[in-house]
């Protein structure tokens, strides 16, 4: 039986694991990315500015991560969001929508009792590397 590659995605352009997890793991051609804060880079803080810079941030070192697996917010099939306050969720779309701007992934959203750091949202993906062929819906 053949076996299956498993790789471990690490990038410096994006803020290192909080905790005993990695940035994102490639199996295949499926890419799982850990859940991203609106952290920045430099100090290691969350943005401020509230939800709507917390979710670019989360979303811009999501891409990083990307990048660094080989791939981009086009090949994102599947996104978890975790929000702090359910009341965000529509500025929470306002900044999803400006890095997936067509054939949306798949998405559950959900409230939670806290994130880490503090933080007011948290997003996780899931991709898949390669070329993507886009076929319209079914009628």
């Amino acid at each position: 039986m053949a076996s299956i590659v498993r790789r471990i995605i690490s990038t410096a352009r994006a803020p290192a694991a909080i905790g005993p997890y990695s940035q994102a793991v490639v199996v295949d051609k499926t890419v799982y990315v850990s859940g991203q804060l609106g952290m920045d880079l430099s100090s290691g803080q969350l943005v401020a500015g509230g939800v709507k810079n917390e979710a670019k941030q989360a979303l811009v070192n999501m891409g990083e991560i990307l990048k660094a697996s080989g791939c981009d917010y086009s090949n994102v099939v599947k996104t978890t969001v975790l929000l702090a306050d359910i009341n965000d969720f529509n500025d929470v779309n306002d900044v999803y929508k400006q890095f997936f701007q067509c054939n949306y992934p798949a998405r559950a959203a959900f409230q939670v009792a806290a994130l880490p750091r503090g933080g007011r949202v948290e997003i996780e993906a899931i991709a898949v590397l390669g070329p993507i062929t886009e076929i319209s819906p079914a009628l």
